[in-house]
């Protein structure tokens, strides 16, 4: 099975000091046998219109011919402000339609809440994105409501002071992700 990770600097796990992002520490925790090969594409300032455009090129050449290919989209919150939630769930609705055209189950990881935006506008992009991927059956991790209030999360933020979180931050994320459909989309029993 290839595992292919597409999305922003959150994607690369930019900040983590342990250099595990969230998901260093969630392949960590699944069972990987027979072996996954992950490809992670980051593009550090990415709004999902131009991710919406990259994927079509960098994807393809990381598919393998006769392999289980998943595409795992972790959605980041660059460009909000200057984005319709109708073209956002256009963009997504897109990459999502295109990896099943090509034969690829995909999984959906939302944009975790950020300081510097309006949790109101944050919210509506989140609630977008999960009818887009409920709509398609596509499993979709909701990281903003769980972490807008939660205090290591907002803790993590403030002492960075920036849009990626710290290590305690990335393993808030591979928590949500562990428990949120991972090991049942991939076919694999949970790890203890």
């Amino acid at each position: 099975m290839s595992l292919i990770f597409i999305g922003d600097e959150l994607v690369a796990g930019y900040g983590d000091s342990r250099a595990s992002g969230w998901i260093g520490r969630v392949l960590s925790h699944t069972h990987n046998e027979p072996p996954f090969l992950s490809f992670t594409l980051a593009m550090p300032g990415e709004s999902i219109g131009k991710l919406a455009e990259r994927w079509k090129v960098e994807v393809p050449q990381r598919m393998e011919e006769g392999k289980d290919n998943r595409l795992i989209v972790g959605l980041g919150s660059h460009g909000l402000s200057a984005l319709s939630v109708a073209r956002a769930r256009l963009h997504l609705a897109n990459i999502l339609d295109g990896a099943s055209k090509a034969g690829m189950t995909s999984f959906v990881v939302g944009p975790p809440p950020r300081r510097d935006l309006s949790p109101n506008l944050q919210s509506d992009f989140t609630n977008a994105y999960a009818e887009v991927c409920g709509r398609r059956e596509v499993p979709f991790v909701d990281t903003f409501t769980p972490l807008l209030a939660h205090e290591q999360w907002n803790s993590d933020l403030a002492l960075a002071d920036r849009y990626t979180p710290s290590q305690a931050g990335y393993g808030l994320l591979a928590w949500l992700v562990l428990h949120n459909g991972w090991n049942t989309w991939l076919g694999v029993p949970p790890t203890n």
